[in-house]
């Protein structure tokens, strides 16, 4: 059974930085890619970023590159979103999710969320 765990949410001033994680289980690691969605108040969805555990491949949304970054571990079976510099409109519910590739995530299978509320 697919098992996605998101840790590392909290609250933050604005400029700061925090790093969640995303601990799998279930599924072959290394075959898969893990996505970031965050779901603001008003319930509006958005791909944050992805990576290819495969090739290690990745993808961001305008709204995060060059503050977020996207990483795995493969021995651990976690990938890890860094977020730096946030800012206030960051402040959402965060999810891990895991498909066969990037193209498709949106459709895989979904962790329970970790939420990060950025202070002005």
């Amino acid at each position: 059974e697919v098992h996605l765990v998101e840790s590392g949410g909290g609250l933050v001033q604005a400029g700061g930085s925090l790093r969640l994680s995303c601990a799998a289980s279930g599924f072959t690691f290394e075959d898969y890619a893990i996505g970031w969605f965050r779901q603001f108040p008003g319930l509006e969805q958005e791909e944050v970023a992805c990576i290819s555990n495969t090739d290690t491949s990745t993808r961001y949304a305008d709204s995060v590159k060059g503050r977020f970054t996207i990483s795995n571990d493969n021995a651990k079976n976690t990938v890890y979103l860094q977020m730096s510099d946030l800012k206030p409109e960051d402040t959402a519910v965060y999810y891990c999710v895991a498909d066969h590739n990037c193209w498709g995530i949106k459709y895989g299978y979904w962790g329970m969320g970790t939420q990060v509320t950025v202070s002005s």
